[in-house]
């Protein structure tokens, strides 16, 4: 049986511009063999891969090529579907090319998949058009990895200092070298130069001055690796194009359990952070179904059920499928939502809740039910609620208060997550910026794993501050609506 190398562009760093074919075969691979500059998420598109670190340091080559040469031809040769992830774009700089012709020499099957280069995202992101009708028509890309002093240059220089548009990769450690060979090559001192360091990432940094002086600005400004030159008249355009994310360059630690926090950390990206996915709390089985199965199978005895989170949506909706039923068992109660992002879950299960409040609060929802009507009794009056193990008990107590009769089954348990207490301890000491807690549990396991948080504390709603306050935490924004849209409004506002 034969396997099939990947050649697969990661591109420029933000794990949202790789392909949609990239994406296909990393869920697929066997094999991940990645590079050093790939996005931590990335790998997350391969859960079941055996992952490979074959990423090289600066100055290493041979060795570290033929090793990766050895992992793509065995594992392929083995029946395995490999990926070798690389930055950028495979074909470009990346020596997509020599391995390609080596896995056809060794008759292995593989197939290219092109990646978005930081040659051209990297100016992008920093609003730099590598072309332009006013300043640039063409461009030049090359690689600042040779070494322009040395005796003969495979560079053509003049080619270069004429471009209207010259980009270097990999040029940072020559960069002084790289400016003097373009002066002696006729380009202007005073020609618009820019270096954007980990263009995409949220640690992004442009610097921008003119060519004679770019190298002494970067110095200044400790800019490092990876990064990309850029030198024409476009750079200026940048002045009028560069755009800043309200979190830029912030580091926000979550604390939501895995498999929730994606959208949480998708939000933060998109508003400029870097987000540290380190679960203080995951969501484990009750100790026994026996409960919530009854429940499920009597739920044609309550006029209501009320769900005050989406992972007691997911656990109830697990347990009506493993019965055997379906979304029939809702036919005869009406249903309610604590708010959006619990009602989207019941969409997804092909269930339309009745009753959500304007507020996303278990308080506000229990005033949307307000007191049960003088002719209703027996089933109408009586409320479900599947919720956690040990979680308040306000709810259930407010509606029996109103005249409603409630009945609590544990449809789950929320426990420490303690898989991820190394890496979160290694991340708080690095420095974080932010933390931001979705519910008070998320705050208790916090303290019990790390401690007191480090700087500006986000809280989902006034339930999960009250929790934080209790154990003595500082909460510096509390979203006014419960939602993580609202919790990422919340951090910015405070930010």
């Amino acid at each position: 049986m034969s396997g099939i190398v990947y050649l697969v562009g990661a591109g420029p760093g933000d794990p949202g511009l790789i392909t949609r074919r990239g994406a296909e075969v990393l869920q697929r691979a066997d094999v991940v063999a990645y590079d050093r500059l790939v996005h931590p998420d990335l790998l997350r598109l391969a859960p079941g891969a055996e992952l490979v670190d074959v990423g090289k340091q600066p100055g290493q080559s041979t060795a570290g090529q033929a090793r990766i040469n050895d992992v793509l031809i065995e594992h392929a040769r083995a029946g395995k579907v490999v990926v070798r992830l690389k930055g950028g774009d495979p074909f470009v700089f990346g020596r997509g090319g020599e391995e390609a012709e080596l896995l056809a020499e060794a008759g292995v099957a593989f197939e290219i998949v092109p990646g978005v280069t930081s040659a051209i995202a990297g100016p992008a992101a920093a609003g730099i058009p590598l072309t332009h009708r006013d300043h640039a028509s063409w461009a030049a890309i090359a690689t600042g990895h040779e070494d322009p002093t040395k005796g003969s240059s495979a560079l053509d220089w003049q080619a270069l200092a004429r471009a209207p548009t010259a980009v270097f990769l990999m040029g940072m450690e020559r960069l002084p070298e790289i400016v003097a060979s373009l002066l002696a090559a006729g380009q202007r001192p005073d020609r618009p130069a820019a270096v954007i360091e980990r263009a995409t990432w949220p640690q992004q940094r442009v610097v921008r001055s003119t060519l004679e002086k770019i190298a002494d600005v970067v110095r200044r400004a400790g800019v490092s690796s990876p990064a990309v030159l850029i030198v024409g008249d476009v750079v200026s355009v940048a002045e009028r194009l560069e755009r800043t994310k309200p979190l830029a360059g912030k580091r926000v630690f979550v604390t939501r359990t895995r498999t929730q926090a994606g959208r949480l950390s998708t939000l933060l990206r998109e508003a400029g952070a870097e987000a540290l996915e380190f679960p203080a709390i995951k969501i484990v089985p009750p100790s026994s179904w026996g409960e919530l199965d009854r429940a499920v199978a009597e739920l044609h005895r309550f006029g209501w059920i009320a769900f005050t989170s989406t992972n007691a949506v997911d656990s109830f909706w697990s347990r009506v499928l493993a019965t055997g039923r379906d979304a029939r068992v809702f036919a005869d109660v009406r249903v309610a939502s604590v708010g959006s992002a619990t009602a989207e879950a019941l969409r997804a299960c092909g269930i339309v809740p009745d009753l959500i409040p304007p507020t996303f609060t278990s308080e506000a929802l229990a005033e949307a039910f307000g007191a049960p009507r003088s002719h209703m009794s027996g089933r109408a009056v009586s409320v479900l609620v599947p919720r956690a193990a040990g979680a308040p008990d306000d709810f259930p107590k407010t509606l029996e208060a109103k005249g409603w009769r409630c009945r609590e089954v544990t449809a789950y348990e929320t426990v420490t997550d303690a898989d991820s207490v190394d890496a979160g301890r290694a991340a708080l000491d690095a420095g974080v910026d932010a933390v931001v807690f979705t519910s008070g549990s998320t705050v208790r396991s916090f303290v019990e794993l790390w401690g007191k948080p480090p700087g500006v504390v986000a809280a989902m709603g006034p339930r999960t501050a009250a929790a934080a306050e209790e154990l003595g935490v500082r909460v510096d924004a509390v979203a006014a609506t419960q939602t993580l849209e609202g919790l990422v409004a919340a951090l910015v506002a405070a930010v």
